[in-house]
């Protein structure tokens, strides 16, 4: 193992920027991740930055699987929506309209 490794990184560390519920999503600068217990607006918390979660979502979007999904930090919810918002992963179950969570894959893609 390499002398400078610190961790796998499938769960951070972040501090929350604002009060984020279990298993709600927060923006932290650039990194999106999925609370693991309940962080207090400024405190440190645990965050799922990988996985498969599922993640409240504006409830009249329509997202296919394998779509793209972003983070829309304004309403703090997924949506399809690329334009303002920020991608975080894809969907791995098609998301249909009156659905309020979609089913995403934390991570960046190409």
């Amino acid at each position: 193992m390499a002398k400078n490794f610190v961790q796998d990184g499938a769960t951070l560390t972040l501090t929350a920027p604002y009060a984020v519920s279990s298993g709600n999503g927060a923006l932290v600068g650039a990194l999106f991740g999925v609370a693991l217990a309940d962080v207090a607006n400024g405190a440190e918390g645990e965050f799922s930055v990988t996985g498969v979660f599922d993640v409240t979502a504006l409830s009249t979007d329509v997202i296919a699987q394998g779509a793209k999904v972003y983070w829309d930090n304004t309403n703090k919810r997924m949506t399809g929506t690329a334009s303002g918002n920020t991608l975080v992963g894809v969907v791995t179950k098609a998301k249909a309209n009156g659905d309020t969570t979609a089913r995403v894959r934390l991570g960046i893609v190409a």
